[in-house]
């Protein structure tokens, strides 16, 4: 049963080691055959004890080794064998191989592990009880003991346990960066989707409101034509070609649509499709449609943000639209001016005063228009006079920050 106080580090490769370096089985082996070299040669040439060595003083130097095979999974288990078999090395009466070697493999496992409380405890114990039996035998001189002895031990000791912490730390820092790196390439692909589906979004609303205003303006003019067949061929005519005018328009307007979502700059072509340049069409098809438009736009359009050029002029043309198809005006203002910094729109008409679905009550349209003002910083109201007018009036900040 594994006993390691968590969860392993895992580096970016997912299985606890980075390409190039060796499989942690190897590295253990390697440790542990020089744990038992080492430890066999202190055997070999210590001197004292009364024992000399034979069979089994070997096996524990190579029972010390072969714990090393463990420290990854049982790394409380090796530390607490190390420490017993130490002492039951010396309860054998073995030459002396020190205090300190034996168990400093297993100190570093388990500080790596994490282990840092039963690794200094252990450190203690060892340090304590070894003391007291040298103390206790007398062969030594206390201050030597005191001194020298002890100083050295304690170094090995802590010397240990801050390799093993810091190798953990090292690996704990690598896998957090890991994860950090992996939750930012997370967080960016969101953000890219985010935007992604605001464009889509946005594409959505700009074909609604290119081709509402062209449907209805084709619409009207369809219905012009029926009516005079074979009764005023001029006046057919005439709706043949207002009709041919908006479709093509719409045309090139869905064109331009697509060059901007291929280029890299869309500035120039955004107000190509969409700017308050382009108002006196919307005039001109609703004045073809029977209603009388008049202006009064002092805006510059080179004086705004794009997108509050973009969306003073969709505000324009919903709110013609509306007038176009619903209202059942005659007359309609446009107003368009800068004042304090924030361009100002507003467009009334004569008609019944109630909005239709399509527009400032719901659907896609002036609900659409309020949603965009909002989202650059302006608010957008309706206002309705029963019998008298229905009027759209908007604030946008003229220049985004």
């Amino acid at each position: 049963m594994a006993e390691r106080s968590s969860a392993p580090l895992r580096g970016p490769g997912g299985d606890g080691r980075r390409a190039g370096y060796a499989a942690p089985w190897v590295i253990d082996a390697l440790l542990g055959t020089a744990v038992a070299l080492a430890l066999a040669l202190l055997v070999a040439t210590g001197s004292g004890g009364a024992k000399p060595p034979d069979v089994i003083a070997y096996l524990f130097a190579a029972g010390f080794g072969a714990l090393m095979l463990l420290r990854r999974r049982t790394p409380r288990t090796v530390l607490v064998l190390s420490v017993l078999g130490m002492f039951a090395y010396y309860t054998l009466d073995y030459p002396p191989i020190g205090v300190a070697v034996p168990v400093l493999p297993a100190l570093f496992s388990a500080a790596e592990a994490g282990l840092m409380l039963w690794s200094t405890g252990a450190a203690f114990v060892v340090f304590g009880v070894s003391l007291f039996f040298r103390v206790y035998d007398g062969g030594e001189a206390i201050g030597f003991l005191l001194g020298y002895e002890s100083v050295s031990n304690t170094a090995l000791f802590a010397a240990a346990i801050a390799l093993g912490y810091s190798v953990r730390s090292r690996r704990l820092r690598a896998a957090q960066q890991a994860e950090i790196a992996r939750l930012t390439e997370a967080q960016l692909e969101r953000e890219a989707e985010l935007r992604m589906q605001s464009e889509r979004e946005r594409i959505s609303r700009e074909l609604h409101d290119t081709i509402g205003h062209t449907m209805s303006v084709i619409s009207l003019q369809a219905g012009v034509g029926a009516e005079a067949v074979g009764q005023d061929d001029r006046a057919v005519s005439d709706a043949l070609g207002r009709i041919r005018s908006a479709s093509t328009r719409s045309l090139r307007e869905l064109r331009s649509m697509v060059r901007i979502l291929r280029s890299t700059s869309d500035r120039d072509e955004t107000r190509s499709i969409q700017s308050l340049s382009a108002v006196q069409e919307l005039v001109d098809a609703a004045r073809a449609a029977g209603v009388e438009v008049t202006t009064d736009i002092t805006a510059i359009p080179l004086d705004l943000s794009a997108p509050v050029d973009a969306a003073a002029y969709r505000v324009v043309q919903e709110s013609i639209t509306n007038v176009i198809r619903h209202a059942g005006a005659t007359h309609a203002q446009v107003k368009v001016g800068i004042h304090d910094g924030r361009v100002h729109i507003s467009v009334i008409d004569n008609g019944r005063g109630t909005a239709s679905d399509d527009g400032a009550t719901g659907g896609y349209g002036m609900a659409g228009m309020s949603e965009r003002v909002r989202l650059l910083g302006g608010t957008l109201t309706t206002r309705s006079f029963p019998g008298a007018g229905f009027a759209v009036e908007a604030t946008i900040p003229a220049s985004l920050p």
